[in-house]
């Protein structure tokens, strides 16, 4: 069979559709999505690290005094 993604826009949306599909007695499953800026800062926090641009704590009851 294939898959069938839905975007829903609104609570109001997501509801109406898994009425819809239990209605017809389709299986499915909800995934949470993320926006695309918040995956773009994920992204460069990774090239980051990477690249070195990090801060290391070296003693973690002292967390100040470690990365100050």
């Amino acid at each position: 069979m294939e898959t069938l993604i839905v975007q829903p826009k609104t609570k109001k949306q997501l509801l109406a559709v898994e009425a819809v599909l239990q209605a017809l007695n389709v299986t499915f499953k909800r995934e949470k999505s993320y926006s695309p800026a918040f995956i773009d800062e994920i992204a460069r926090g990774e090239e980051d690290i990477k690249n070195g641009r990090l801060t290391r704590i070296k003693d973690v009851q002292n967390i100040w005094e470690s990365i100050l």
